[in-house]
């Protein structure tokens, strides 16, 4: 048996509660170590002779999907439609919301029915604005799991469920009933006051946050398609005698390309003739450039600034320098420190405390004699304030920003452990040319 390292695209997560659900899935297999990065949307299983088709399996069946990742290419992607598609939820309840805030909050505002209209701009955004928590809900909960997203689909349908309620059947439908914002609420009001806004504007801020977290995402990807961006997209091939352009990506080991002044290396090689100066600064950080002649070795995407160059070709696509150091940004950004960890942890046992805590409020409150709409309230508030997941996105995503910027400004950092790492150190030691800070002699 030989043992291997695979890497996993998860989609379908939403909290780093799933995270953390699938990482014990994939860990119960034998053999199996486990680690899946919420922020990153992926999953890093090593194990002994492993079977991606199992892996996606054991995915599957926890509630999500899972696919080996496609090779990373240097051109520029187009705009995630997932991300633009949640920047549009985002703007259309937030225009529906803020008359609903409005009209809640300030009484000079609230024309006699006020409320009626109030129901209408909430309508959508309780139901389709907050629709992927309700469907990740759901689907989680088909599986016996709870995940931040069953706390903030159960805190907007108990806020939207009692307004329709008090509307309905309570008095808080009667023509010229009003509202006033307060730092504290009435136990009294009971059925007389509803919690539109409430649903409307919890909502619009969770949708604003998981548009941040997507946004960071995609930022996040930033560092690696710049470094691949660096390689050349075309090559001189040297095919008996005649030169002609192709694309690099249809070079193969032992072709002979030409390289002129001014021109990137396409792949990595050795010089067979000419001689020249390589800037390599991208690969070694020295700002002098480097003397090669026959028998140099010469790496894709550095710069030739000398004379005409022959290479042959002697490593092409994943095998390149380049394709390493995009793997080495890649599997850092992938890999979890220690403060992740516990973070998932806490995060994992969060929503059941909040559910219970909920529960409890509502019975204890009833034990005390309180009506039942102050008990439902009592719950209500409780699920709401603790709706937001930032708890599981903070780690990750500032570890993930981390090192993304560091490899945009040269620095590879080898995983966010290390990062963690830097917190003790002292001292730093240079070498004497001085290139590691400022790329000048």
């Amino acid at each position: 048996m030989s043992t291997t390292d695979v890497e996993l695209d998860i989609t379908g997560m939403t909290c780093a509660s799933c995270a953390t659900r699938i990482e014990r899935k994939l860990n119960k297999l034998p053999g199996v170590e486990a680690s899946v990065n919420y922020a990153t949307e992926k999953a890093r299983v090593r194990g002994d002779d492993l079977d991606p088709a199992d892996l996606i399996a054991v995915v599957e069946a926890a509630g999500y999907a899972a696919a080996v990742p496609a090779p990373p290419v240097p051109e520029e992607v187009a705009t995630d439609p997932e991300t633009e598609a949640l920047r549009r939820r985002l703007l259309i309840s937030l225009a529906l919301a803020a008359p609903v805030a409005l009209l809640s909050m300030i009484p000079p505002l609230q024309f006699e029915n006020w409320q009626w209209l109030a129901l209408t701009l909430t309508a959508p955004v309780a139901v389709w604005g907050a629709w992927p928590f309700h469907r990740a809900a759901a689907i989680n909960a088909r599986h016996g799991a709870v995940t931040m997203d069953t706390l903030i689909s159960l805190g907007v349908i108990a806020a939207f469920g009692w307004s329709l309620y008090a509307l309905f059947f309570g008095g808080a439908g009667m023509p010229g009933m009003t509202m006033s914002f307060t730092l504290f609420g009435a136990p009294t009001a009971g059925a007389h006051e509803i919690y539109l806004e409430v649903a409307a504007l919890v909502t619009v801020f969770l949708l604003a946050g998981r548009y941040a977290e997507a946004r960071a995402r995609t930022a996040s990807a930033s560092a690696l398609k710049a470094l691949l961006s660096l390689g050349a997209t075309s090559a001189t091939k040297l095919d008996e005698g005649r030169e002609r352009t192709v694309p690099v990506a249809s070079l193969v080991v032992g072709d002979v390309v030409v390289v002129h002044p001014g021109e990137k290396i396409p792949s990595d090689g050795l010089v067979v003739d000419g001689t020249s100066a390589v800037d390599a600064g991208m690969l070694t950080g020295e700002s002098v450039p480097e003397e090669v002649g026959p028998g140099a070795r010469v790496v894709g995407a550095t710069i030739n600034v000398g004379g005409r160059l022959v290479v042959e070709i002697t490593r092409v696509g994943a095998d390149t320098e380049l394709a390493r150091m995009g793997r080495l940004v890649e599997e850092a950004q992938t890999g979890k420190a220690e403060v992740q960890r516990l973070a998932d942890r806490v995060s994992a046992v969060f929503v059941p405390v909040v559910i219970l805590l909920a529960i409890a409020a509502f019975v204890g409150w009833l034990v005390a004699g309180a009506p039942l709409e102050l008990a439902f309230t009592a719950a209500v508030a409780t699920l709401i304030s603790a709706c937001p997941c930032a708890l599981g996105l903070a780690a990750p995503t500032a570890l993930l920003v981390g090192t993304g910027r560091g490899s945009q400004l040269g620095i590879l950092i080898r995983g966010p452990q290390v990062l963690e790492q830097t917190r003790r150190v002292d001292t730093i030691v240079l070498d004497k040319t001085g290139t590691v800070t400022t790329g000048r002699m």
